[in-house]
């Protein structure tokens, strides 16, 4: 899903993949970020877990770039 956003809107996209452990460790939690799986658009969430979609993702993207919906 994200590959092909990324090329349809010219953005990039960056995959960040951890352990299971490191994703449950207190740094981790510190960092205030989104457990896996999840998408974050610019420091937006657009999704996590089993509420994560393409339509959603791609409407967020949408919005970022101040596109209509």
């Amino acid at each position: 899903m994200l590959p092909r956003l990324g090329e349809k809107y010219e953005l990039d996209v960056e995959t960040v993949t951890r352990s299971r452990e490191e994703y449950q460790s207190d740094a981790y939690q510190a960092l205030g970020l989104p457990a896996a799986p999840a998408v974050l658009v610019e420091d937006e969430l657009a999704g996590q877990g089993p509420e994560l979609s393409e339509e959603k993702v791609e409407a967020l993207i949408r919005r970022h770039l101040l596109l209509p919906a």
